[in-house]
């Protein structure tokens, strides 16, 4: 690829910079795949083997490139592949900067289950799926806060039914058209590539994606060697092995230790064995690897030698593909350093709140406050040092309001819970109050019966955002209920749980804790142990 003259200048300046840090470190003396049917609720469709890696790939995005950028910039450089950020038609609008000017940053990391290679075929095992779609069967969203005070990461399990938007193929130009209905979110990497896994995220959560860094197999057992271990924890003897021969074949004894290579890949990847044998447990291990990993990448004084740095380096740019806007070591360099500023008891590891429907899952309503509190910057772990100052003005829409008599809007009961029944006639009340106040083209549509917390008004393009905000200015329904969504084919108001009676909408009082079912993970906390299935235990 040929580089600009301000990227080779970025290169330049990053190497003098990292050869400093690194002369200054010197001077200091410094599934086997899991097939087949899964314990419990849970059966897993084919026999595709699924690799975990997610720890791996944060990990590096943490400490792992920090103090590599003084080695082989150039061929460094190259190792890194690159892919658009977002294929899809909508995007979500960057937040408005604090009273600082500072913008948080949403980072997605991706890991694929790509057996494109000897070598990932070699380590994903399934030999029948060479060469087939790849599947992004590890998704967490890593959010920074603005103030670099405090870190949050949001795990979305594999088999997340969602819908996929339209994206279009940055290769050959291919169009992928919406799904129809949900599908598994891990079916997005296919669509085109990561950029529309991105693409289907913002759609689903409302948050603005800054990049995102994608991992495939091979890299795997050779950057957790390169770190030199990671303490894990588990409360009896394991083997993750079954009489069929299901599990990734980690065996470890009851206790604490460290595991590297292969054995690491194995914790990232078992699943019979840990809990419920669901994703759900394997996603609780990946956290404690991950907490565990950013600790020893913090403290481990053997990262100072420039050898296990270039390895480190090597290891960790081969298997990334990323946006362009990091697709340099120096910029890699430039967001470890961010990353960096936030420190392990201010980093907290959550699994998006979902429920099982089939043998799959869906977002609950406590997924929904857990994406409003990452949209709003609200640190998940309840230590925000003040209450955060008030919402700037937003941005005004490229596209006017009409009139209000010329604004057509769709009006739904959504008053649903998973404890009360639909609440009758809510969408003929408010369509009625919206035609009183001067909406003649409000229409109530009882086709349409979703379930919502809190009310919401929607939209499917740029050019309806003005009417979408009217509406909920009319009714007193706050700015940030207002979204857009192809959900929808029009301005759309949800009426939500939260006016299941009445005529004058009150907006609830923001409730900003984490919902218990996120299920959070302290990143100081070296207590956890993982569960043993007395199935999979020893002695």
């Amino acid at each position: 690829m040929t580089r600009s003259g301000v990227q080779g200048e970025d290169t330049r300046q990053g190497a003098s910079e990292a050869s400093e840090r690194a002369e200054a470190v010197q001077q200091e003396g410094g599934d086997e795949g899991e097939g087949g049917a899964e314990p419990g609720r849970r059966r897993v469709r084919g026999r595709r083997r699924v690799l975990r890696w997610t720890a791996v790939a944060l990990g590096v995005l943490m400490a792992g490139t920090a103090g590599a950028g003084y080695l082989y910039y150039e061929h460094l450089n190259d190792n890194i592949r690159k892919d658009p950020l977002n294929l899809g038609d909508a995007k979500v609008a960057a937040p408005t900067p604090n009273a600082a000017g500072q913008t948080p940053l949403n980072i997605l990391v991706i890991g694929s289950d790509a057996r494109d290679s000897e070598e990932n075929q070699q380590l994903g095992g399934a030999r029948e799926t060479f060469g087939s779609t790849p599947l992004a069967d590890v998704q967490m969203l890593v959010h920074l806060s603005a103030d670099r005070s405090n870190l949050s990461v949001v795990s979305m399990p594999r088999d997340t039914l969602v819908k996929v938007p339209k994206c279009t193929s940055p290769d050959d130009g291919k169009v992928y058209p919406a799904s129809q209905g949900r599908v598994m979110t891990n079916q997005s990497l296919g669509h085109g590539g990561p950029g529309c896994t991105v693409a289907t995220w913002e759609e689903l959560t409302g948050i603005h994606i800054d990049h995102f860094v994608m991992v495939d197999f091979a890299g795997v057992v050779s950057m957790a060697d390169a770190v030199g271990g990671v303490p894990v924890c588990v409360d009896a003897n394991i083997h993750s092995r079954d009489g069929q021969g299901h599990g990734s074949g980690l065996k470890l004894e009851k206790g604490t230790h460290p595991v590297q290579g292969e054995q690491a890949l194995q914790w990232l990847r078992t699943r019979y064995g840990f809990e419920d044998g669901s994703d759900l447990a394997r996603a609780k291990a990946q956290h404690m690897y991950l907490n565990s990993m950013v600790r020893v990448l913090r403290e481990n004084a053997t990262l100072s030698s420039p050898n296990k740095l270039r390895r480190l380096a090597e290891e960790a740019t081969r298997a990334l593909t990323v946006d362009p806007g990091l697709d340099t070591v120096k910029k890699l360099y430039d967001l470890s350093n961010e990353l960096r500023k936030v420190k392990p008891e201010r980093i907290t590891m959550t699994t998006m709140p979902n429920r099982y429907v089939g043998a799959r899952v869906e977002p609950t309503e406590d997924a929904e406050q857990l994406f409003r509190l990452v949209r709003e910057d609200i640190a998940l772990d309840g230590k925000d040092a003040e209450k955060k100052e008030p919402a700037a003005e937003t941005t005004p829409p490229a596209d006017p309001a009409a009139p209000d008599d010329a604004i057509a809007v769709q009006v739904r009961n959504g008053t649903r819970t998973d404890r009360l029944g639909t609440a009758p006639g809510r969408a003929n009340t408010v369509a009625g109050l919206l035609v009183e106040r001067g909406f003649d083209e409000a229409a109530a549509d009882p086709s349409v019966l979703p379930s919502e917390a809190r009310t919401v008004v929607r939209y499917p393009s740029a050019d309806l955002e003005g009417d979408a905000r009217r509406v909920a200015e009319s009714l007193g329904v706050p700015a940030s209920s207002v979204r857009r969504s192809t959900d929808v084919s029009g301005v759309t108001l949800i009426v939500g749980a939260d006016w299941r009676e009445g005529t004058a909408y009150a907006a609830p009082e923001a409730d900003d804790t984490t919902p218990d079912s996120a299920e959070a993970l302290n990143g100081a906390d070296e207590s956890a142990c993982m569960r043993v299935n007395p199935a999979f235990t020893w002695s």
